[in-house]
């Protein structure tokens, strides 16, 4: 089954992601609290949105679904971000 997904829902997961890969390259640790409590709000978020309760039987699935989803934008976003020429620094 494919779900449509709220975009808030959808956008919390990539912030999750986005958090994550910070995290996993922090060196400072007050950078690694902060980057910690981010993610836990995000997890929250998440884990009780209302849209799961319109699923009863099949969050499971669609959990996954969602993460699948997300990454799969996130990644996508990152190579077009990539791909852009360097912003102007305003310096010439």
């Amino acid at each position: 089954m494919v779900h449509t997904f709220p975009d808030d829902l959808m956008q919390a997961q990539r912030d999750w992601y986005r958090v994550y890969q910070q995290l996993a390259g922090a060196e400072h640790e007050a950078q690694l609290t902060v980057l910690r409590r981010a993610l836990i709000q995000l997890s929250v978020q998440i884990s009780t949105h209302t849209y799961w309760a319109s699923l009863p039987g099949t969050a499971p699935a669609a959990r996954l679904e969602l993460k699948q989803a997300a990454w799969d934008a996130l990644s996508q976003e990152q190579a077009t971000a990539s791909q852009r020429p360097p912003a102007s620094c305003g310096h010439g």
